[in-house]
């Protein structure tokens, strides 16, 4: 089971800057926990992202230990600056199902960011960093852009031929329904068997257990959350559709005897931290 804790997603969208020093903080704290992974920061332009500016002086003070690093990039020369850091293990790309939300968020139509992809996985390669792709709007979009399991499972083949091993299905705006979470792992994962597929869902309140549910039942075993879950996606234009909680998600795999590797005491100095962090709300 991989947990993959993202104060990055939690951060990025609060406008007031968070210092550098209690980012760090908080993310040295995160680091004790246990987690698999932790999506850290973004290697985008400040003007994009103006809150995670200081990623890099982030990461000189991070007391490091089993815990993988994530990063996000948005392009090519993201890629190459994220890969000048050994201690970064994955690098993150946000591709979109949806043509309209492809432009929002990178600026660039879907064909123009498969170029991209195909670069940053190249750069992936030559620098030993694992890419990992999230197909946001994975499960449907609000903008009446084409959606279907059949287009999933397309782009799925594009990746899977250009040697990608990880892809994170996204529910961007809540969207996910638990039919179609319960087939897409189950089909993909027996596709692609040398890809791991992970859940990077958003949800209402009420909702985030039956999406959870569906996708650990088709056999998933890595899911991205984050403390209180704060964050998601600023286009869903709903304040009650945010990240999966991972009080939650953890209450789940211990609910199922699920081992997770999290240190309770480390988290719950990581979820006091937090709030500190999140004051900047």
């Amino acid at each position: 089971m991989k947990v993959i804790e993202c104060p990055r997603d939690a951060m990025q969208g609060i406008h007031e800057f968070i210092p550098t020093e209690l980012k760090a903080r908080y993310i040295n704290t995160l680091i004790k926990v246990g987690f698999d992974t932790i999506d850290f920061g973004s290697f985008v332009s400040p003007k994009a992202i103006p809150q995670l500016k200081d990623t890099a002086a982030v990461l000189n003070k991070l007391e490091l230990n089993d815990t993988k690093l994530l990063a996000i990039v948005a392009n090519e020369r993201g890629a190459q600056d994220a890969s000048n850091f050994e201690e970064i293990e994955y690098l993150g790309y946000p591709f979109s199902i949806s043509e309209t939300f492809q432009k929002r968020n990178t600026n660039r139509g879907i064909d123009a960011a498969w170029n991209d992809v195909q670069k940053i996985q190249n750069t992936c390669l030559t620098h030993k960093k694992q890419l990992v792709v999230y197909f946001s709007m994975g499960f449907g979009n609000p903008y009446n852009d084409e959606w279907n399991v059949g287009i999933v499972e397309k782009w799925a083949e594009k990746f899977n031929e250009i040697g990608v091993k990880i892809i994170s299905l996204a529910d961007t705006v809540g969207a996910a329904q638990p039919d179609d979470i319960a087939y897409l792992f189950t089909e993909l994962s027996a596709k692609y068997p040398q890809i791991e597929f992970g859940a990077h869902f958003h949800s209402r309140p009420l909702k985030w257990k039956e999406k959870i549910d569906a996708a650990y039942q088709s056999g998933c075993r890595r899911f991205d959350s984050t403390i209180k879950g704060i964050g998601g996606c600023p286009f869903a234009k709903d304040e009650l559709v945010g990240n999966i909680a991972t009080e939650n998600l953890l209450m789940y795999l211990n609910n199922h005897d699920q081992p997770t590797g999290i240190n309770a005491e480390a988290f719950g100095e990581a979820v006091l931290i937090s709030t500190k962090v999140f004051s900047y709300l």
